[in-house]
């Protein structure tokens, strides 16, 4: 699908220079001389490298459509990661290092979206929340107001995540999984 250069948003997938790149900033310049541009930063897929191009009205990018598939997090192999197709029950082993962090979130029978194109997986999206359990954490100290403080909670995955200062040992809190932060106490 052709893009004019003034079309491009954030969060697009375009071809260009023989690479896939994903918008991340987009800005609309209006000079005093000469025509109008989009500003686009871009950032390669694959190799994670960033480049700032000027893309004018007249010119046009190829978008591509990414597929997504959901798949079933099945377990863990030395470095590898092996997932369930859900609807042919096919396995798909990513590298650890692929999912990145946040692959200490991944729970047995979790579903997530892989996103490929022509049958490379490119990209990972985990659920945007996960419930954890707190391991160890200081005790709570009467009389600490909660306003603006925070003090560091190990939960049961070994991911350190700052909590407020209510929040005791052993309870159950739910998890960003794109920030690692702290979101609120679980149910």
């Amino acid at each position: 699908m052709k893009l004019n250069g003034n079309e491009i948003r954030p969060g697009n997938v375009i071809q260009h220079k023989g690479s896939l790149w994903v918008a991340v900033k987009v800005q609309s310049v209006k000079p005093g001389k000469g025509g109008a541009f989009a500003q686009v930063e871009l950032k390669d897929i694959v190799s994670g490298t960033k480049l700032n191009e000027r893309f004018r009205a007249a010119e046009t990018v190829e978008k591509v459509r990414l597929e997504q598939k959901e798949y079933q997090y099945l377990y863990e192999q030395g470095e590898m990661l092996v997932f369930m197709d859900n609807e042919t029950y096919e396995q798909l082993e990513l590298q650890a290092d692929f999912v990145g962090d946040r692959a200490a979130f991944l729970q047995d029978g979790m579903t997530v979206t892989v996103e490929s194109h022509e049958g490379k997986p490119l990209g990972i999206s985990l659920p945007q929340f996960v419930t954890l359990t707190v391991t160890e954490t200081e005790p709570v100290i009467k009389g600490q107001t909660a306003a603006n403080s925070f003090k560091p909670a190990l939960l049961e995955n070994g991911i350190k995540v700052m909590v407020p200062p209510f929040i005791g040992q052993d309870e159950k809190i739910v998890i960003d999984t794109n920030e690692i932060t702290y979101s609120k106490r679980a149910e």
